[in-house]
C-alpha cells in the first residue's frame, strides 16, 4: 500500500504539486495523467526520493519514505524519460553494473540478467552495445535493469515516449506481465489510450492538484459513453451522451460532418483539462 498524504512541492513561488492525496493498493496498475506541467514527473521524483517534499509525506506499507529509509527505497525502482545508460556498454555490462551498485553476488546478477533479458525478448541481443539498440529495445533494457533488484513497486515516467506503435504495444504486453505477478506499477504517460488499456485506476491532475480519480471505465461513464463529433467550418466540437438513443437523436439534427463514436479516456482528459485550463 502506498499512501500519499498532502504531498506538496514548491520551487520558490511556484507550486508544482499542491496537497496531493492518493492511496494506491498493492498490485495495482495506477496511472497519473495530466497536461504538460501538471506535476506528474515531480510526483514521481518525490516518490523515488530524488526530490524531497516541501510538505506532506509518502508512506509505503505504513512507513515513511525518505532518503534515509533504505528498506523502503529498495522496494522501489524507477524508469525515467531519459535513456540513462552508457552508450558503449553492452546489455550484459549494463545489468552487471546495476547489480554491483546494489552489492548483488555476481552469480545472482548473471542468472537474473539472463532471466530478465529473455523475459523481455532481448536475450539474443545481450552483447550489443546500447548505441546500437532501437528506442524500444533501450526502454526494455531499462525495465530489465530496474527489475534486477526485484522491486515491489515500479515507477514509470513516460516509458513509451518516442516509440513507434508496434514497440509501444510490445511494451504494453511486457508491463501487463509484470503487473500480473502482483507488482505495483505507477505510470505517467501522454498516450491516454495507454492508460485506458493498462491502468486499474487513473488520477487526473492539473496544476499540481487532483481533479478526478477512478477507473477509466467509470470516468468514461461519468462523461458519457457515446460521443458525437461535429465539424462546423474549422471547428470541431464534441457532445457526450449517456445512452446511444440520445446520441442518435442528436445526430439526426446535426450537420453532415457529424459522426457517432464510443467515448474514450482521452475525451475525459480533454474535457477535464480543457475546462480547468480555461477557468484559469
Amino acid at each position: 500500500m502506498i499512501e500519499i498524504n498532502n504531498l506538496t512541492k514548491k520551487f520558490d513561488d511556484f507550486t508544482a504539486v499542491d496537497h496531493l492525496n492518493l492511496k494506491i493498493s498493492t498490485g495495482e496498475f495506477f496511472g497519473l495523467l495530466g497536461p504538460n506541467g501538471a506535476g506528474k514527473t515531480t510526483t514521481i521524483s518525490m516518490m523515488s526520493s530524488v526530490l524531497l517534499p516541501t510538505e506532506g509525506e509518502i508512506l509505503i506499507d505504513g512507513k515513511k519514505l525518505d532518503r534515509k529509509a533504505s528498506a523502503e527505497k529498495r522496494k522501489l525502482s524507477v524508469i525515467t524519460q531519459e535513456y540513462s545508460m552508457r552508450q558503449d556498454m553492452t546489455m550484459d555490462e549494463v545489468m552487471e553494473y546495476q547489480g554491483r551498485l546494489y552489492y548483488l553476488p555476481r552469480k545472482v546478477i548473471r542468472e537474473r540478467s539472463a532471466e530478465l533479458l529473455e523475459f523481455a525478448g532481448l536475450l539474443e541481443y545481450r552483447r550489443r552495445t546500447v548505441r546500437h539498440l532501437s528506442g524500444g529495445m533501450k526502454r526494455k533494457l531499462m525495465i530489465c535493469r530496474a527489475l534486477l533488484i526485484e522491486p515491489e513497486i515500479l515507477l514509470l515516467d513516460e516509458p513509451t515516449a518516442g516509440m513507434d506503435a508496434l514497440s509501444r504495444r510490445q511494451m504494453w504486453n511486457l508491463l501487463r506481465k509484470l503487473n500480473g505477478s502482483s507488482m505495483t506499477i505507477i505510470l505517467t504517460t501522454h498516450y491516454i489510450e495507454e492508460a485506458q488499456a493498462l491502468c486499474d485506476r487513473v488520477a487526473l491532475i492539473n496544476r499540481g492538484k487532483l481533479q478526478k480519480l477512478d477507473t477509466p471505465q467509470a470516468l468514461i461513464r461519468e462523461l458519457g459513453e457515446f460521443a458525437v463529433d461535429e465539424t462546423n467550418e474549422d471547428t470541431l466540437s464534441t457532445h457526450y451522451f449517456h445512452n446511444r438513443e440520445e446520441a442518435i437523436e442528436y445526430l439526426k439534427s446535426a450537420g453532415p460532418q457529424a459522426a457517432l463514436r464510443a467515448a474514450t479516456l482521452e475525451d475525459v482528459f480533454v474535457d477535464c483539462a480543457g475546462r480547468k485550463i480555461t477557468q484559469g
